[in-house]
């Protein structure tokens, strides 16, 4: 219940079955008088339940208590059994089994470390999610829509070089868009930040519109 078992305690035979190693027999060895102390007293009541249900005759004395001795103490009038406490596990780490300090909780430091990265990365997640459906972003969302239908009826195709294409964007362009920070890109387009994250990333080929900027932002000239 409070102590995970690690790979290390255990080994294959050749036959496929499954044996204990040393180090864990020792252990459970070291622990077994008090295991046996703890078990009497539920073996004892089992029989005696078991005794219970059957027909004796009159004469017959009732189970003995080999594993507790009650019989014995009653009869010189000592108390009944002493309290018996289990033995406390050694605490180790529930990711990798390491023997854990009395400051640790459950986790060593390096799986705590990894545990409190993939936790910060998930609550980040969700922040994200809930600013997007959050009003004010929607009404950011919106107006940067706005801005973006109104530049693109105002833009003339005629305005972009002939050596300006598609393909220059993708073969020139997008490949050294990974040295621009999102920001920096998010205010060459005027594009929201998530828009311009996608665009770095080659998943949305921005409009035309935007070529001739994107280009001088990354230093591409037109060829000689």
């Amino acid at each position: 219940m409070k102590e995970p078992l690690r790979r290390a305690d255990f080994f294959e035979t050749s036959t496929g079955n499954c044996r204990l190693m040393s180090h864990l027999c020792a252990k459970l060895s070291e622990t077994a008088p008090t295991w046996g102390k703890l078990v009497a007293p539920g073996a004892e009541y089992v029989a005696r339940t078991l005794w219970a249900s059957t027909s004796q005759p009159r004469s017959s004395r009732s189970p003995s208590t080999p594993l507790t001795q009650q019989h014995r103490r009653e009869a010189k009038g000592q108390p009944a059994l002493p309290n018996v406490f289990a033995p406390r596990p050694q605490r180790v780490c529930r990711g990798c089994g390491a023997v854990l300090s009395s400051k640790q909780l459950e986790h060593c430091a390096l799986c705590g470390v990894n545990i409190l990265r993939a936790n910060m990365i998930e609550l980040a997640k969700r922040g994200r999610m809930a600013f997007a459906n959050s009003k004010k972003s929607r009404t950011r969302l919106s107006a940067s829509q706005k801005r973006q239908r109104a530049a693109r009826r105002g833009w003339l195709p005629s305005s972009l070089p002939a050596w300006l294409t598609q393909s220059t964007y993708r073969e020139m362009i997008l490949p050294r868009l990974a040295g621009i920070t999102v920001p920096t890109l998010a205010r060459t387009m005027n594009v929201t930040e998530p828009y311009a994250a996608e665009v770095r990333k080659g998943n949305h080929v921005p409009h035309p519109m935007h070529w001739r900027a994107l280009a001088e932002l990354v230093g591409v000239t037109a060829p000689l």
